[in-house]
């Protein structure tokens, strides 16, 4: 086969003949070389290679209704799933309990007769009662010695002796018709309030003699020698007495009470 120079420019077009670049063409193929070979257009590159002898595989679609009918009928399966039996394979049997207690055969127990007729014992015990509590103690009430008059007693005086202020105060009290138990009282009495001592004076009161007369000038209605003679004292006492609390022991109860007469 002949020869043939080609001249190709830089934008793949003929200059002339002679050139540097060549090719050589023959009945089965062309060379070219990458220099001179003219540009390709975009299309041509993308397009796919033909087989020779095969056709060209067509890619094949989905019918676009067929979808929405295979999802009926999955979702028609499912409501009648629902609906036939909701508990299906939940339990494997599900028979009532009656039907349940019929089904099962009866079960029986024997029981021997020594079993049946056994007797239990337990050791004895002792139960000890507590002592009983002790009985609660009574105080006896001293009963209170009531003088003639019905009040208080107090001690015994004894015997006074002779010439002395308490001597003169049991003429006196005899002389008014009481008794020896008006005559303790009053010894009681004024034992408490001067100690029989005519001259005794109370330094917060003021109270003066045996019969702590307050004040002490009150006696002058018994004698003008009220401050030293203690038969004054005494008549005064004995009058002041009877004219308020009636007896000795009346003046010495209220004493004992409430502390003064």
């Amino acid at each position: 086969m002949g020869k043939h120079s080609i001249i190709v420019s830089s934008q793949g077009q003929p200059v002339g003949a002679g050139t540097a670049i060549s090719g050589t063409r023959s009945a089965a193929n062309r060379t070219v070389s990458q220099r001179s070979r003219p540009a390709t257009p975009p299309a041509a590159l993308s397009a796919p290679p033909a087989y020779a002898g095969r056709p060209p595989v067509r890619a094949r679609r989905r019918s676009s209704g067929a979808l929405p009918l295979l999802a009926s009928f999955a979702t028609a399966a499912l409501v009648l799933v629902i609906v036939v039996d909701p508990y299906s394979g939940t339990y494997a049997n599900a028979a009532l309990p009656a039907q349940w207690e019929t089904n099962q055969e009866t079960q029986n127990f024997a029981v021997a007769e020594d079993a049946a007729a056994a007797s239990f014992e337990r050791e004895g015990f002792d139960i000890t009662e507590p002592p009983p509590p002790p009985p609660p103690v009574v105080v006896a009430a001293t009963p209170t010695t009531k003088g003639s008059s019905g009040s208080a007693a107090a001690p015994a005086a004894g015997t006074p002796d002779p010439g002395s202020a308490k001597a003169t105060a049991l003429q006196m009290v005899t002389d008014r018709g009481w008794d020896n138990a008006q005559y303790n009282c009053l010894v009681s009495l004024w034992n408490k309030e001067s100690g029989w001592n005519m001259y005794a004076q109370n330094k917060s009161s003021g109270a003066y003699g045996i019969p702590q007369s307050l004040p002490g000038s009150k006696m002058a209605s018994a004698g003008a020698d009220w401050a030293t003679n203690a038969a004054t004292q005494i008549s005064w006492g004995l009058g002041y007495i009877s004219g308020r609390y009636q007896t000795p022991c009346g003046a010495w109860t209220h004493s004992q009470a409430v502390g003064w007469y």
